[in-house]
């Protein structure tokens, strides 16, 4: 079996996966890594009662074990992809490698998002023998969607085979502007919540004989938008809330509306929880005579720089020349689950054109982030 990298992201990009994943993408990571000595560990969660939308999600826990007392290294990430979309240059599960004039791209999507990002690591540890250390793969099909049954079910499936890491590394792609720019040390935290303000429908002539709950919605979303929840954080930026829908379905111009509706969204640092936050939002939406129903999508979390930042950051330097940028930025990922395995750093590829018509990798950042990949893993088993 051929390890170039390059070979590799094709051979993951080629099966559709779009979200949830299952089947033939976690056959082609399998067929991987079995020639390099890991033991697959493959199992779906999540299929619901037949005439629901829920469908059964893949995941995928590979291991190879080194010297019993070694340590334990493990890579994180997800094989399913966001839906192609229109436009594309080429056929989205048909990968291509086109010269552009500054180098090859290798076109197709996942190509960053991240199927690029896990043939590194495959590339990567094939170079590594098995009496380093223990390395492992939590790979999921069920990150880019409701994240409810991948990682957070391998996580359960790891701790009851008593297979948990010393440290982990998710591929997502951080690198900005160059691979290696930036390392995501934390995450903020995400809290949705769906607000309602129940009314009395009636005839716009005849208020009296109405109720509008309109005015009472509009003022809860205002005293909501005022909100100033921080300035920041020494590593975090400032919490966010935002208004996301606002809905109350009225389609005749004559009719006050018996119920209003709207959602709002909070990215959060570390001065807050996600419950702490759904109750101060609830408040306010009681003090208007409505109603907030919270979803908790992840909790904020920070790996303090130290020893494992040190180690990727050296790695990233000794193969490209630049310090990384330590950083907490961006949206959420499954390392907000992984987290309460072990330290967790996500670091993978330039996110420029992820989720985008033509997503493209350059094939030189596959060949350099394999390097720094196997430069991490073989720091790590050392500590």
């Amino acid at each position: 079996m051929s390890t170039d990298v390059v070979t590799l992201a094709t051979r993951l990009m080629e099966a559709e996966s779009i979200t949830p994943a299952r089947g033939a993408v976690f056959d082609a990571f399998e067929a991987m890594l079995a020639p390099l000595g890991f033991e697959c560990h493959r199992f779906t969660r999540g299929e619901g009662p037949e005439g629901s939308d829920e469908e059964a999600v893949e995941n995928c826990f590979a291991i190879r074990r080194g010297p019993e007392g070694s340590k334990h290294f493990a890579f994180a990430g997800h094989l399913d992809v966001v839906p192609p979309g229109e436009g594309w240059s080429i056929d989205a599960f048909a990968p291509e490698v086109k010269a552009e004039p500054g180098g090859d791209l290798l076109y197709g999507r996942g190509a960053v998002d991240m199927k690029g990002s896990i043939a590194c690591m495959v590339d990567a540890v094939a170079a590594i023998p098995a009496e380093a250390g223990t390395v492992s793969f939590v790979i999921t099909g069920d990150e880019e969607g409701p994240a409810l049954h991948g990682t957070r079910a391998l996580i359960d499936w790891m701790r009851e085979a008593g297979e948990c890491p010393d440290l982990c590394l998710v591929g997502e792609p951080t690198s900005v502007n160059r691979l290696g720019d930036m390392v995501k040390i934390g995450r903020r935290g995400s809290v949705n919540i769906w607000l309602e303000v129940e009314g009395k429908q009636g005839h716009v002539a005849y208020p009296h004989l109405a109720d509008n709950p309109l005015p009472r919605m509009i003022a809860m979303l205002a005293e909501l938008n005022a909100l100033s929840l921080d300035e920041g954080t020494d590593w975090f930026q400032a919490s966010n809330l935002e208004l996301t829908e606002f809905d109350n379905a009225n389609r005749a111009h004559n009719v006050i509306p018996g119920k209003a509706k709207a959602r709002i969204s909070i990215r959060f640092n570390d001065l807050h929880t996600g419950a702490q936050l759904a109750e101060r939002v609830t408040a306010i939406a009681e003090k208007h005579s409505g109603t907030a129903r919270p979803m908790i999508s992840g909790e904020s979390f920070l790996t303090p720089p130290g020893a494992f930042s040190d180690l990727v950051s050296q790695a990233i330097k000794a193969e490209t020349g630049l310090v990384p940028e330590l950083s907490t930025s961006g949206g959420t990922s499954d390392a907000r689950f992984l987290k309460d395995l072990c330290p967790v750093i996500e670091f993978g590829l330039v996110n420029a054109t992820m989720h985008k018509v033509d997503e493209a990798v350059a094939v030189g950042d596959l060949r350099v982030l394999s390097a720094i990949y196997r430069r991490i893993v073989e720091a790590a088993l050392q500590q």
